[in-house]
């Protein structure tokens, strides 16, 4: 009778550890799957704030661009990156000698964008004969930031009038730039200028802060 009743209640026991484990292992597949939820929706809220931060970045406050060819040399030079300043512009106009970019379109409607320096402002009149002078309302203009002497004036050999909202650009190497004196590219918007060209950041070597004025 002994052994009887302590087989049962080793029967007991073991059946009563089973359900301990059972429900043991049930709690902890529960708190598994809350773990994992929390995880994931971690992740998503994660994933949603590097997407909203971008999408403002890149939107409204910085731009990484690329330089190709060789009409802003020598100040910049083909495969240059720069990170391109798109917020200042929001609260203040462009001024006189600011590398700026701004897109351009072909003729057959295939867009780019052009990166240049201003020249002219709102409201002036521009004019450039064949050494290379520029007038800014008859005046001369004391810069030097054209690599070479300018032998073809184009569209600004006769005097241009700028409208409120129109700037003249031009590429520091202007014997080899496409800017605002190729009638297809013309005056500049002030609605179309993409943003300020503010800092390189390759090559290393060349690392830093553009000069503008």
């Amino acid at each position: 009778m002994t052994e009887e009743l302590e087989e049962i209640n080793l029967q007991e026991e073991e059946e009563n550890s089973q359900k301990t484990d059972y429900k043991k292992r049930r709690r902890e597949q529960k708190e598994n799957k809350v773990s994992l939820k929390q995880e994931l929706l971690q992740t998503g809220i994660y994933l949603l704030i590097v997407l909203c931060l971008t999408f403002l970045i890149v939107n409204y406050v910085g731009q990484r661009t690329r330089v190709k060819g060789e009409s802003m040399l020598p100040t910049l030079q083909h495969g240059d990156n720069l990170i391109v300043d798109k917020l200042t512009y929001r609260f203040s106009d462009p001024k006189r000698f600011d590398i700026i970019v701004f897109p351009h379109y072909d003729l057959d409607g295939t867009k780019s964008h052009y990166i240049k320096r201003i020249i002219g402002l709102p409201g002036e009149t521009v004019r450039m004969d064949t050494d290379g002078t520029i007038y800014i309302n008859g005046e001369v203009l004391a810069e030097d930031y054209g690599e070479k002497v300018v032998s073809n004036p184009g569209r600004a050999y006769t005097e241009i009038t700028l409208g409120d909202d129109e700037y003249f650009v031009l590429g520091d190497n202007r014997d080899n730039s496409s800017d605002s004196r190729d009638p297809s590219v013309g005056n500049v918007h002030r609605a179309d200028i993409v943003g300020k060209a503010w800092l390189r950041i390759w090559p290393l070597s060349g690392f830093g802060l553009l000069k503008h004025q």
